[in-house]
């Protein structure tokens, strides 16, 4: 008899939120970094209206980074 490894369900794929069925639609949460230290979130359901929510926060001279990452 051989001991598996168990599997560890906190890690999450990138790729295994395209695989949930389940889901309607994905979320996108654009994290925006002030120059002050300061950090603002917001959650979009398009991916494209966060992008450009991230671009038009890019264009300011007060914001140091806006990233986009998929949360589900």
């Amino acid at each position: 008899m051989t001991k598996s490894t168990p599997k560890n369900s906190a890690k999450t794929d990138k790729t295994s939120f395209n695989k949930d069925r389940r889901r309607k639609h994905h979320h996108w949460l654009v994290t925006v970094s002030y120059a002050d230290g300061e950090k603002f979130g917001r959650v979009y359901t398009d991916k494209d209206k966060a992008t450009r929510f991230a671009d038009r926060q890019k264009r300011s001279p007060v914001v140091k980074a806006a990233r986009i990452t998929q949360v589900s």
